[in-house]
């Protein structure tokens, strides 16, 4: 159960997608003053070393932002402005050039948090919770950011809906378990009936699995019968490829991500960006990636 780390996926072309959305959604909710509440179901350790053993492991970080990064700054500028956002948001964490730190979605969150803004994080892995909390501390964030090792699926319900009546709920769980396929749909089902006005955000792999390839389905059903609008992209980079038992697995393909109750913003700077980061992430020519919205 507890065999998934982060940290060896880390900057790949997923946590690009997931990461680009969540700024440009963070961006758009932080137009108005009222308070968000931000609640990460399933935090990880927070902050990652691309130069470590995990990420060096498995290399996923080559063919996802160090690529982006080895484009020259002439043609960077011409990017369009969710992934330079993207971008420089991961500079940030990087002030004296370079690319060694990689920050997961629970400092994606702070560096975009206002005063008001709280946020929850949850965290079950027992190594990933300890260094998630110590990481946090670093912050002196006080109250504004609260670690929870326990289940995120579970925990964030009692913060839903929140006091400021504005939330973001990111729930990207490993699902490595095939019961977490389920579990995203009950969180999504429970989300809408205790704040239908929230906006919600699930990631999930797009990988050779009957409950991968129909989790996109349910989630657009939850979202059209509670009348709640949706956006749902994907970016795949490579053709999945069956494995033979004792074969070392090929990496993942692709990956998509719900958003309900997305903010108007958002279809159009998807529009500009997916077909760019097709472009420069592909591994074979079958990348490719979709855009769909419905309502809204």
């Amino acid at each position: 159960m507890f065999s998934y780390r982060h940290a060896f996926h880390a900057g790949n072309h997923a946590d690009v997608l997931k990461h680009m959305v969540l700024v440009a959604t963070l961006r758009h909710l932080a137009e108005k003053e009222t308070a968000l509440a931000l609640l990460d179901s399933h935090a990880g350790a927070g902050l990652y070393r691309l130069d470590g053993d995990y990420a060096a492991t498995s290399g996923e970080a080559a063919d996802g932002v160090l690529r982006l990064l080895q484009v020259p700054a002439a043609q960077r500028a011409e990017w369009p402005a969710a992934l330079t956002d993207y971008m420089e948001l991961l500079a940030g964490f990087n002030p004296s050039g370079g690319h060694r730190i990689y920050p997961g979605s629970p400092f994606v969150m702070h560096r975009l948090a206002r005063p008001q803004d709280r946020i929850k994080l949850f965290e079950m892995h027992p190594t990933d919770g300890k260094t998630l909390q110590a990481n946090i501390d670093q912050l002196e964030a006080g109250r504004q950011v609260v670690v929870f090792r326990e289940d995120g699926f579970e925990g964030v319900r009692r913060f839903l809906p929140p006091p400021s009546r504005r939330a973001l709920l990111l729930c990207d769980p490993s699902y490595e378990l095939k019961s977490d396929y389920g579990r995203v749909v009950e969180l999504q089902t429970m989300a809408l009936q205790r704040f239908p006005t929230g906006s919600s955000m699930v990631w999930y792999p797009i990988i050779a699995r009957n409950e991968a390839h129909i989790l996109p389905r349910k989630l657009k059903s939850v979202a059209t019968r509670a009348g709640k609008p949706w956006l749902h992209a994907t970016l795949t980079v490579k053709a999945a490829k069956q494995v033979a038992a004792g074969e070392r697995r090929p990496g993942l393909p692709g990956s998509g991500v719900f958003i309900v109750n997305p903010p108007y913003t958002l279809k159009p700077a998807l529009e500009q960006a997916l077909p760019l980061l097709v472009k420069l992430l592909a591994q074979d020519e079958n990348a490719t990636h979709t855009l769909e919205t419905q309502g809204g």
